[in-house]
């Protein structure tokens, strides 16, 4: 699999494009913004989008969103707890024009290609947020950072329960799994059990 990173909207959060190269299908993750960078990144590398893929419903992670699935007709797929608060409009989160079409919980198994997603529920930074590991690889989102994790000071987040997402669901996974998360630089899960201040 190619993972292909690009700095979207006004946060530079992180945006994924996987690809399997052997099929040419994608996936992508978080499209945050910056809708036409990543259209015409996409369409650069000659592949079939499957599905995007939200780790949570914060706007700085869903504002290319209806753009992407215009394109590219593809479903979206976000963890319901989100979805609901934004139904609500609570105004850090995305607005009902970037709203998934797919509703994801833990343990749930993806595809595209021939590779495979499992989808991890980690409630903390927002009540629905997610993470996606294929084959030792961990797309965390907001959850965990290179030496921090998500705030928990907006709307909807709770610390205690971020804590035990990551020593539950995460700190579990093999150390040598590779974190990729929605900001900065990525880690390794033994990296953070180590070095991690937060948890």
């Amino acid at each position: 699999m190619e993972i292909k990173i690009i700095p979207a909207g006004i946060y530079d959060a992180n945006c994924y494009v996987l690809v399997d190269n052997d099929t040419k299908d994608c996936a992508i993750i978080d499209p945050g913004g910056d809708a036409e960078v990543i259209i015409n990144k996409i369409k650069s590398l000659g592949v079939k989008v499957n599905f995007v893929l939200l780790t949570h419903g914060h706007a700085d992670h869903t504002g290319g969103v209806k753009e992407i699935r215009n394109e590219f007709k593809c479903p979206v797929y976000i963890n319901k707890k989100d979805y609901e608060i934004i139904r609500l409009g609570e105004s850090i989160f995305g607005n009902m024009a970037e709203n998934g079409d797919a509703f994801i919980k833990d343990g749930e198994e993806l595809s595209f290609g021939n590779i495979k997603i499992k989808c991890i529920e980690t409630p903390g930074h927002t009540p629905g947020g997610m993470c996606y590991l294929i084959d030792g690889k961990l797309f965390t989102g907001d959850t965990l950072f290179y030496g921090s994790v998500g705030r928990t000071d907006f709307a909807y987040g709770n610390f205690d329960m971020l804590q035990t997402s990551i020593k539950s669901k995460l700190f579990t996974l093999s150390e040598d799994t590779l974190a990729f998360p929605g900001h900065g630089p990525k880690t390794s899960i033994g990296f953070e059990k180590e070095n991690n201040p937060f948890v």
